[in-house]
């Protein structure tokens, strides 16, 4: 394998297996080493990097495991000093030691020898790992080991993998939103609310065999695409707090309200509030934020007698470093609509029947006509409480974002949907319709694997858009290049 390409510890690792030094170990404080064994690499479990190592230090030798990072204080960094899987690392090899002591500490307080192997290097060698180190620097968006080379491997077999791998992708969402789908059912025979902390279910559940009847309560579906969209909403940074709070304020519990009057308002207050960023009326200074908040305060009054669940605290969510676009109060003001969509205005029975109705080429249009949420409200000229946005805030949820709602949420919903009552012919259309959906969401990710790969806009078409994240999660930052049909090409 081209070493040059292969980056970070991956590097280290194959000086260690090989040895490649040019004059005798020593400890930082001078303890002669004397490596019998490097160890087996340790390809399947937690823990060191290499183990069953048998190393002599000084007079003593050792039968252990050997840990390999960069730097000696990645060792506090990546938290191998809180981890028992470390207990029994008798070396720790790093490329540089950017600190005062020479070892480290173990879980259970043993001190361990730290060995800086870049005074020991082949000359050639210490040089290919600088330039290594400097190229994963600057190029850390693309994370390719293949980018100086993939060009070897023609473009149809590229995009045949990828293709692939876009359907791999779309297959783990239906069966994600299915198991999810059988919890939710579950929780709903037993009648008990679904705790928001980390649970396990008993044996029953699993060895229960569910059948069509145990999905035929709407109500379940209602929850799990709110909390599938809801998650979304939040994004990498959000999406746990959002997917707790969909499980704090349910569905059963916003069917508390739904025939009352101005039900969106009861959304509003229950999801701001609950949520813990709906402040105090006497902290907002001026007179719009403080009618908008005494607004929902009152309709507060009457949804608290009957909320026994958890209120969020505002310090739960995160704003910093995201486009204000992305606020979390934002992507819940969109929330609120689609939300009052599913209990009011039947989205899902709408999903479904246009599917049912509608031609192919027609769908993505009229499906995005029910995820988009313009601006409204408070909220349309607001990022946060208190502080005027610049300019108006025309959409919630434009059709970026609605088109990667469809694809990751809307259509594998609907797959399992029409699975699991036997429309076949529905479920084939569905499928369709990701393989030939052309979605206007742009990603910098994306945009850059379909660079490196010389693809050109294949990114455009949603299988291919999933199909290079499929490739840059399972393959690219694990490295796995040998088991990548292109890295296979390349670097056998």
């Amino acid at each position: 394998m081209n070493r040059k390409v292969k980056i970070r510890e991956k590097f280290l690792y194959e000086i260690w297996k090989n040895q490649n030094f040019d004059k005798s170990l020593k400890t930082g404080d001078a303890q002669q080493i004397e490596v019998l064994s490097s160890g087996v690499e340790n390809t399947d479990t937690e823990g060191p990097d290499f183990l069953h190592a048998r190393i002599k230090i000084g007079n003593i030798t050792y039968i252990g495991d050997v840990e390999i990072d960069l730097y000696k204080s990645d060792w506090e960094n990546h938290k191998h000093r809180s981890n028992k899987n470390y207990n029994k690392v008798i070396l720790h090899v790093v490329l540089n030691n950017n600190s005062k002591q020479n070892f480290v500490l173990s879980q259970d307080g043993r001190k361990i020898p730290s060995l800086a192997i870049s005074s020991f290097l082949r000359d050639d060698l210490k040089t290919n790992v600088q330039k290594a180190i400097l190229s994963e620097r600057s190029n850390r968006m693309k994370k390719m080991p293949c980018v100086d080379v993939n060009r070897i491997v023609d473009g149809k077999e590229k995009l045949n993998f990828i293709y692939d791998l876009g359907l791999k992708r779309f297959k783990y969402k239906c069966d994600k939103m299915l198991s999810r789908l059988k919890e939710i059912s579950y929780f709903n025979e037993l009648a008990i609310k679904e705790p928001i902390i980390g649970y396990d279910f008993d044996e029953r559940f699993f060895n229960k065999t569910f059948t069509q009847k145990d999905f035929n309560d709407k109500e379940i579906w209602h929850q799990l695409i709110y909390e599938s969209l809801f998650e979304a909403l939040g994004y990498s940074k959000n999406k746990e707090m959002m997917k707790n709070l969909t499980k704090a304020a349910d569905i059963k519990f916003f069917n508390l309200f739904v025939h009352q009057n101005n039900f969106i308002k009861y959304i509003e207050t229950a999801l701001f509030k609950i949520s813990g960023l709906l402040p105090e009326v006497d902290q907002m200074p001026d007179a719009e934020t403080s009618t908008y908040i005494r607004e929902l305060y009152q309709h507060w009054l009457e949804i608290k007698p009957i909320y026994d669940g958890q209120i969020f605290h505002s310090t739960q969510w995160h704003f910093f470093k995201m486009r204000p676009q992305n606020f979390p109060t934002i992507r819940l003001a969109g929330g609120v609509q689609l939300l009052h969509r599913i209990l009011k205005e039947n989205l899902f029975g709408k999903i479904i029947n246009k599917i049912e109705n509608f031609e192919l080429k027609d769908l993505p249009k009229e499906l995005r006509s029910l995820i988009i949420v313009p601006g409204y409200g408070y909220w349309a000229n607001h990022y946060v409480y208190d502080q005027p946005a610049n300019e108006q805030i025309n959409y919630f949820i434009g059709i970026s974002r609605s088109d990667e709602i469809i694809i990751n949420i809307i259509l594998p919903i609907i797959l399992v949907y029409f699975d699991l009552f036997g429309k076949k012919e529905l479920l084939q259309k569905v499928l369709s319709l990701y393989l030939n959906y052309y979605q206007v969401s742009d990603n910098s990710l994306v945009n850059e694997i379909s660079s490196t790969l010389s693809l050109n806009d294949a990114w455009k078409r949603s299988v291919l858009y999933q199909g290079m994240i499929e490739l840059f999660r399972s393959y690219c930052i694990k490295e796995k290049c040998l088991e990548c049909q292109i890295g296979g090409k390349i670097f056998t």
